[in-house]
């Protein structure tokens, strides 16, 4: 991980413009539009940017996003981790006695149906190694931090120093704590 904090900004933009690109893409395949006209109304959205390899990706990457590619291991992975990381930067302070089962049993349950056996299979040997820690925000977070960790050493990735958990998967920025998970162990939701 780079330690220029821009860094995490520029991967948050470009996580953001995948999604646009991807979900406009869908749109576009359901309109009939043709890759020419897709990667022209893109350019369009951002004068200039054509020649911003920054701000727009590459033709053959429109491409493959305009044919509704399957994901790579690579890119369900990135987006998983991104899920149980802004998950743990909401985990409560004090969490209920439900909220700490709840997000055990989301471990067990990853390790069982995760979409890549191989990945499976080794998340499952890392729970058994690695105990879900969730008394608390900051055990949680610390604790999917050394996971990440150890999974990222298996792949011959860099290492992210936990210390820096909160700056790079913080609270979402919600008005009004609107984000924030319940405290109550009664919550009933429409099925």
């Amino acid at each position: 991980m780079s330690e220029n904090p821009f860094e995490a900004i520029r991967k948050a933009c470009d996580s953001i413009g995948h999604c646009f690109q991807t979900h406009l893409a869908k749109v576009a395949s359901v309109a009939g539009s043709s890759k020419a006209s897709m990667f022209s109304f893109l350019t369009e959205l951002k004068p200039g940017a054509v020649n911003d390899a920054a701000l727009l990706p590459s033709t053959s990457d429109l491409e493959r996003k305009i044919t509704a590619a399957p994901l790579t291991k690579e890119e369900l992975g990135r987006a998983t981790w991104t899920l149980l990381h802004t998950v743990a930067a909401q985990f409560p302070d004090s969490p209920t006695r439900q909220q700490k089962r709840d997000v055990r049993e989301l471990m067990a349950i990853l390790s069982r149906i995760y979409p890549c056996k191989e990945c499976a299979d080794h998340f499952k040997e890392v729970l058994k190694s690695n105990p879900v820690q969730a008394e608390s925000q900051a055990e949680f977070s610390q604790w999917l931090c050394h996971v990440h960790n150890i999974v990222n050493r298996s792949l011959g990735k860099q290492i992210f120093p936990c210390q820096r958990v909160n700056a790079r998967w913080g609270k979402l920025d919600c008005l009004d704590r609107s984000c924030d998970l319940e405290g109550s162990n009664n919550l009933s939701f429409p099925l």
